[in-house]
């Protein structure tokens, strides 16, 4: 097995926003190649964590990085908006932190099989879970151009939507897509290099199609729900995002969450009678430092956002 070098984003600040507890129990829900939960076990004393992740192939080589902490790291290939479930089968009914690092991993984006890099010729697969049904060409070459039209331009905030909509429809007509060179070409074409300091074409669209594979926005949207009931009093959420629409749904779960009131505007009294149910840790969010971004430039577009569960009585 092909051994892929591993640098955890942003490793000393989820530690110190997890925080650690003496036997603590914690949630890694997207494990990856277990730098993060590595570190967990090895500064948190006699912690214990689970680790989920979609990819087998990654989760087989956490394996050999965390065989050393023996039974107190459990490994299950899953998603992480069922981690509830998850815990109830290792019989844990609360945690005291949990960690979501969202995104691609390296090992994806680098390995051409996967078929998530534009710049690697592949088969058009992208899925995280080689087991799920829907992949990326079954997007490109049965979907409507409508709802193509919808994916590049709310996943992949692609101005030029639905011109590479119909151009896929177009093309698919005469060749299915098979190859993500073959995609990639197209959006060269049909995207072109804009002017300045800009990503490369495809970039948008392959990204669009990898959350719409994978249902990442919905995937995080449950997660959190998930998390927050697993929480105990004082445990700690850390999400790291690289997705300004995966922030902006962390950023407003935690908002309501931490809000005593969510009555319109204008009432003379609270009549809703919400309680907080969070205590946010970090006002903005963090982002990786220069030291970090000159030994790993795909941490830059990394956000972590924190925050503590409050007491079920908590006002």
């Amino acid at each position: 097995m092909t051994q892929w070098p591993h640098q955890p984003v942003m490793l000393e600040e989820v530690c110190e926003h997890l925080k650690a507890v003496p036997g603590g129990r914690y949630i890694d829900g997207t494990v990856g190649l277990g730098g993060h939960t590595e570190a967990v076990l090895s500064r948190f004393p006699d912690s214990h964590v689970l680790g989920v992740d979609r990819d087998r192939d990654a989760l087989a080589q956490a394996g050999q990085r965390l065989a050393g902490f023996g039974d107190r790291v459990v490994l299950v290939q899953g998603s992480y908006s069922e981690m509830e479930r998850h815990a109830t089968q290792v019989g844990w009914d609360r945690v005291d932190g949990i960690l979501l690092d969202i995104g691609i991993s390296s090992m994806q984006l680098d390995t051409a099989g996967r078929g998530f890099s534009h710049r690697l010729d592949g088969p058009l697969d992208m899925r995280m879970d080689r087991r799920g049904p829907v992949t990326a060409a079954t997007i490109v070459n049965t979907w409507t151009e409508d709802q193509l039209t919808d994916v590049f331009r709310r996943y992949g905030e692609e101005r030029r939507a639905r011109q590479v909509a119909r151009a896929v429809v177009a093309e698919r007509e005469e060749r299915p897509f098979a190859r993500t060179a073959e995609l990639a070409e197209l959006l060269q074409r049909v995207v072109g290099q804009r002017r300045g300091p800009t990503l490369p074409p495809a970039t948008r669209c392959f990204q669009a199609l990898r959350i719409a594979v994978n249902r990442e926005l919905a995937e995080l949207e449950a997660g959190l729900v998930s998390a927050l009931k697993l929480l105990r009093p004082g445990g700690r959420l850390v999400v790291i995002s690289f997705h300004s629409l995966e922030d902006r749904i962390a950023k407003h779960f935690f908002r309501h969450e931490a809000a005593i009131c969510v009555c319109p505007p204008g009432l003379p009294i609270c009549v809703c009678g919400k309680k907080a149910t969070l205590q946010i840790l970090t006002r903005k969010p963090l982002r990786p430092s220069a030291e970090e971004l000159d030994m790993n430039r795909r941490a830059g577009s990394a956000k972590l956002r924190a925050v503590e569960r409050l007491a079920d009585d908590a006002t």
